[in-house]
């Protein structure tokens, strides 16, 4: 089956922290006209789609956690059974990361998580230390089980804490309170050794200086890595339908461009550098390794309802996503069919994706890969704006700059027209 656009966009926010909800790891060499490359090893992006409440600016693929015991033990299993298949298909690799996202995986299993990451080891040996996160709200029931997530091989835990605001995450429709999230930060820096803090400006009220001392907060709490992200409304969600009725509105884009401005300006002073458009690291080990790896156009298994993967396979560069409904999504992968979705990526949708990847990025693309869309540094598109200051071009490779990233969507729509 073809994938479909909004798949797609899907897709690229899927990589791993979310941008909200985005979204990845090793360098290697540069291979020619392409991007580093990551083909020699591949990272696993695992969906655990139940979460306590449905957040009302949510439109991930997520089901409501009503005990729903027998169901979960049967995804699991099936998760584990579609990690076999597919590590027969991709063939012997280099295990780079492993992503669990969601809904929320904290709700997962201790045993379940430590079963995956385990049989995920042994059919891709890693050939060092790899970075394995798992994302997680900060309520107090979830806290508590932040031992054993570590002890299941989660070192790196990504916060979805969201504000410091009590008023705020009750707008936000979030199960904790900002003194549940201090709590649940200081179990946390105990289990594990990197941490990372998720947190949404551009919300209804919201102004400069609030927003600068929320982000303090989070740096004064000890965040290695801090992924804020402007709210986003979508019209499935129930923020989208409150928006569309007149509700409420979000801020204006001046506003939205201050708050943008000020997320730079404080974590660049505190030493933070923007690697990725929506992801700050206090140094390059802060880095989310499996985010790079997704950006840098790396392998990956998507595994579970709606996840998707990037395989490159003798036919090409493959596109899958799983189908989203969860007993669908069991039921295919016992027949040996888990994917909704399967496309062979054409060469020019494959290169594309990665420059709308790697142009979020520091490291930006090789000049090559653009020169291979037909691109020049010399004349059209990619040199008008590499003259107007929106793009770079250093030691062979095209990066966005401060003045492109904020425009980095118009940036790309005129780049790739």
């Amino acid at each position: 089956m073809t994938e479909t656009p909004a798949a797609r966009a899907a897709a690229l926010r899927q990589g791993g922290d979310r941008g909200k909800h985005q979204s990845a790891p090793q360098a290697a060499a540069l291979r020619e006209g392409g991007d580093r490359d990551e083909k020699g090893s591949i990272a696993l992006y695992v969906h655990w789609p139940y979460c306590a409440r449905i957040c009302p600016y949510c439109d991930f693929n997520v089901v409501r956690d009503r005990g729903r015991t027998q169901e979960q033990a049967e995804l699991a299993q099936a998760i584990l059974n579609d990690l076999e298949a597919q590590a027969a298909l991709v063939g012997p690799r280099a295990l780079a990361s492993i992503f669990f996202g969601g809904g929320t995986p904290s709700l997962m299993p201790p045993d379940a998580v430590a079963a995956v990451t385990a049989r995920a080891r042994a059919l891709f040996p890693p050939s060092g230390d790899i970075e394995i996160s798992l994302e997680a709200n900060p309520t107090d029931a979830e806290a508590g089980r932040y031992a054993a997530l570590a002890q299941a091989g989660i070192n790196r835990l990504s916060m979805g804490v969201q504000s410091f605001d009590d008023a705020a995450l009750k707008f936000l429709g979030r199960d904790h309170s900002a003194a549940e999230a201090r709590r649940a930060i200081a179990l946390a820096a105990q289990a594990f050794p990197r941490l990372s803090i998720d947190l949404i400006y551009a919300r209804p009220g919201q102004g400069v200086a609030d927003w600068t001392a929320e982000l303090t907060t989070a740096l004064d709490l000890g965040f290695e890595h801090v992924s804020p992200y402007q709210l986003t409304i979508e019209g499935t969600t129930a923020f989208g339908r409150a928006v569309a009725r007149g509700a409420w509105s979000p801020p204006d884009e001046d506003l939205a461009a201050a708050l943008y401005e000020a997320t730079q300006a404080t974590l660049e002073a505190a030493g933070f550098e923007a690697y990725e458009v929506s992801n700050h690291a206090r140094d390059v080990a802060a880095r989310s390794s499996h985010n790079l790896h997704v950006w840098r156009g790396g392998d990956y298994l998507g595994l579970g309802p709606g996840a998707h993967g990037r395989l490159t396979l003798d036919e090409g560069r493959v596109a899958t996503v799983a189908a989203r409904r969860i007993g669908d999504y069991v039921a295919g992968v016992a027949a040996g069919s888990p994917w909704a979705e399967r496309e062979v990526l054409e060469s020019q949708d494959a290169d594309e994706e990665r420059v709308l990847l790697g142009l979020r990025t520091v490291e930006g693309v090789p000049l090559a890969l653009l020169q291979r869309l037909g691109l020049s540094a010399v004349e059209g598109r990619l040199a008008d704006l590499l003259t107007d200051g929106f793009l770079s071009l250093k030691d062979g490779r095209v990066a966005a700059t401060a003045t492109g990233r904020p425009l980095l969507d118009a940036v790309l729509k005129s780049l790739l027209v």
